[in-house]
């Protein structure tokens, strides 16, 4: 691990309650037509002794929050759309551990996981992965361009926004002392982005996957996803044995989760290598993979991500 750096609610539940709470919502939330991206305030769950979400409630654009509450600190992970949802957030953080330091983290470089930091005060240490960091300078202003293109709310939400440079950035991994509580930062990309970052709450047994984990749907590939380095963060997640599972959006699960992404991930390698073998061009088998899961899963989201996993698969098949 290397380090820079650059300057310086309700009671608690069950993961499995929590599961079944979140599953019900989702199935609500379906029924209606597609929400402004806005964190709900006043919606927050503890899902272990320090640890805490703010829900997605299904709706697009909103990640579910993280909040880690220590003796000396409290992080943030994944501050929501823009300088409103910031606000949200950090009014919820002051019901959970007001006048605490605060930190804050980033599963990956998109918006509604970033534009979020712009609420925060210069005081908040910002720690981000190396690769994020790039990620963001390289890509940032663009994803913004196109988010802000999806309705009149996500631009006046996006209206301003700017990258915020971390404090401290960190290589691979990263350890926060929040005094009892600590977190492992793990950057695992390239997966859904390049500089993809999951974190384990250690005392509490909690991961926040990030995208790279998902509840009733497929998975998030794209131009630069490995299917090896994939399959190695469902491993290193695995070896955690989290007691609860936080994915960057739906429902909130158990370690059930990370088996299940595995298993069609796996699938996708499977089938595109041996279709491949089989003389099958990569348009062609990215298609038939597509379609073949999507019968499987036909109520599953982001089908989309089918055809560049198994594009990933198809080129690092022999």
């Amino acid at each position: 691990m290397t380090c820079r750096r650059r300057h310086g609610v309700v009671g608690l539940v069950s993961a499995t309650a929590l599961a079944a709470a979140t599953s019900l919502a989702a199935s609500a939330w379906a029924q209606i037509p597609p929400a402004d991206p806005i964190v709900k305030e006043g919606a927050t769950v503890s899902v272990a002794p320090h640890t805490w979400v703010i829900p997605d409630g299904n709706v697009g654009l909103v990640p579910n929050v993280g909040i880690i509450a220590g003796s000396r600190g409290v992080l943030v992970i994944d501050p929501g759309l823009g300088r409103r949802n910031g606000d949200a957030v950090l009014r919820e953080v002051a019901k959970v551990a007001a006048g605490r330091p605060l930190f804050v983290a980033t599963t990956h470089f998109h918006p509604e996981h970033t534009a979020g930091l712009m609420a925060f005060p210069a005081t908040a240490i910002y720690i981000n992965a190396s690769s994020q960091e790039a990620e963001y300078a390289a890509g940032g202003a663009q994803m913004i361009a196109t988010f802000s293109k999806r309705s009149p709310a996500t631009a006046d939400l996006l209206a301003g926004t700017t990258q915020r440079q971390a404090t401290v950035t960190f290589d691979r991994t990263y350890r926060l002392d929040l005094g009892d509580v600590h977190v492992q930062f793990m950057e695992v990309g390239p997966t859904h982005t390049r500089g993809d970052t999951a974190f384990f709450v250690e005392e509490d047994r909690v991961l926040f996957a990030g995208d790279v984990v998902m509840s009733n749907s497929f998975l998030a590939a794209g131009a630069a996803t490995s299917m090896r380095a994939w399959l190695a963060a469902f491993d290193r997640f695995a070896a955690l044995t989290p007691a609860v599972v936080v994915p960057s959006h739906g429902a909130i699960g158990d370690a059930s989760l990370i088996a299940t992404c595995r298993g069609f991930m796996e699938t996708i390698r499977t089938r595109a290598a041996a279709l491949k073998a089989a003389g099958v061009s990569a348009d062609d088998a990215a298609a038939r993979v597509q379609k073949e899961l999507q019968a499987q899963h036909p109520t599953w989201a982001r089908a989309n991500g089918i055809v560049a996993a198994a594009r990933a698969a198809y080129a690092e098949a022999p």
